[in-house]
């Protein structure tokens, strides 16, 4: 039992799905007027259903490519620990357990959780193999999860959750070049390359300057109060674009040595990026 919980997890990515549903809590808590504990619920358990679902439809695809990386070669499927067919039953099961929780919540939930599965199994990850557009592609169900939680406890995708959307859009770009780059040897003997220049150059660096500078800006708007019901006192505004030079520092040190160290340091303060302005628009949002 222990062993199939080892594999279950590694099936679903815990670590990464319980991100994503950190991220969901956090935009519910942004956006609800009063805190419905049941669906608070359904949005974790359900949001960890359907992303888990998504990581185990994706690693049924890529079995071939896992078995070949050193970082993959010991999941459940390339491992032959599971086979595709438990695997597969897995994924359907936890997927429509998971959209059945998010409709509990309402509708528009359960569509945008479906849209990010299908985003994901369907786009993303047959285009890895093809092109580094697929970065963008896989960008906008990785976008979801913040919104979704706007979605959740109010019933309407506005103005708000579009800004939530575009936050987690462009810290995607940064984020998984970075990644990109740390594991650009492992990716090419694949067959994947998921940088934006194809090579770990310069250009590729440019670009990830380019969209952190753009992850900053959006970060901001709704200090100017543009934005609905979603709005950031100046100090936390001042906070967030703090926490982002962070990123861009890294980002203009990388265009600067070029080095595996750099690019590790710019992913771990990507992670620390999206956590913390995550936090920090929730406790905002109490404090006026």
């Amino acid at each position: 039992m222990q062993s199939g919980w080892s594999d279950f997890k590694q099936l679903t990515k815990m670590g990464l799905s319980l991100s994503v549903v950190f991220s969901s809590v956090a935009g519910y808590l942004l956006a609800a007027q009063t805190i419905d504990y049941k669906t608070i619920i359904l949005l974790g358990v359900g949001g960890y259903c359907v992303v888990g679902a998504s990581n185990a439809f994706n690693q049924i695809i890529e079995k071939e490519p896992d078995a070949i990386m050193t970082r993959t070669k010991n999941r459940p499927i390339p491992a032959g620990r599971m086979s595709v067919n438990v695997a597969m039953m897995i994924a359907i099961s936890i997927l429509t357990i998971g959209l059945l929780m998010l409709y509990n919540i309402n509708g528009k939930t359960a569509l945008f959780g479906a849209i990010s599965v299908f985003l994901y199994t369907s786009a993303y990850t047959p285009l890895k193999p093809i092109t580094p557009l697929s970065v963008f592609v896989g960008a906008i169900p990785g976008a979801i999860p913040f919104m979704l939680g706007w979605v959740a406890a109010t019933g309407q995708f506005g103005i708000e959750a579009g800004i939530l959307f575009m936050i987690q859009f462009f810290w995607q770009f940064p984020h998984f070049w970075a990644i990109g780059w740390l594991q650009f040897d492992e990716y090419k003997k694949a067959g994947f390359n998921m940088m934006p220049t194809t090579q770990k150059n310069k250009k590729a660096a440019k670009l990830i300057i380019l969209y952190t500078i753009i992850m900053l800006l959006v970060s901001i708007v709704p200090v100017f109060r543009l934005t609905g019901d979603l709005y950031l006192i100046p100090a936390s505004a001042i906070i967030i674009f703090s926490l982002g030079l962070i990123m861009l520092y890294y980002g203009l040190k990388l265009y600067k040595e070029q080095t595996d160290l750099i690019a590790r340091k710019l992913m771990l303060s990507s992670v620390l990026y999206i956590t913390l302005i995550q936090i920090i628009f929730v406790i905002d949002k109490f404090l006026h």
